[in-house]
């Protein structure tokens, strides 16, 4: 089993777009890239906390590869628009790729110019080395599936 962590926006959006992928067997959104440590909903909004909303999640390499998770994330949110995705707007909603291993991040540079073309501005997706992991409450694991929604806009 691998990790992977993406940021993409509001965060129960793409936990809902993971979770329901083939070799993905576990998501947790949760927050990272940010100087407080263990830091609320209510901190992260703030817009103070340097933080994005993410989803950490744990796949089979053997079902689903690292690089088809990235064509999902690129395929699935606007990497175009720097701390923004449709109404939200901040740092914490930025597109960002968290890398686990220099693998992960030389796979993630390939997709950035493999998606690149279908943009017409460039793709400004922060590609930067995994940062600590902060757990949303748990009111925010499985938001959308809590309450019989299948998505909401990413």
């Amino acid at each position: 089993m691998d990790k992977a962590t993406f940021g993409a926006g509001c965060f129960w959006g793409v936990e809902a777009l993971f979770r329901r992928t083939g070799g993905v067997l576990d998501t947790r959104v949760g927050y990272a890239g940010g100087k407080t440590e263990n830091p609320t909903y209510r901190d992260v909004c703030t817009d103070r906390t340097g933080h994005a909303e993410v989803v950490e999640l744990t796949f089979e390499p053997d079902r689903i590869t690292y690089d088809q998770l990235l064509d999902l994330f690129f395929e699935n949110h606007d990497p175009t628009t720097r701390n923004r995705q449709g109404p939200d707007f901040g740092t914490q909603y930025r597109s960002v790729i968290f890398c686990h291993t220099p693998d992960q991040e030389a796979l993630a540079r390939v997709a950035v110019a493999r998606h690149a073309s279908r943009f017409s501005r460039p793709i400004v997706t922060e590609i930067v080395p995994a940062a600590p992991f902060y757990p949303a409450e748990e009111y925010h694991q499985r938001y959308l599936e809590k309450r019989g929604l299948a998505h909401c806009h990413l």
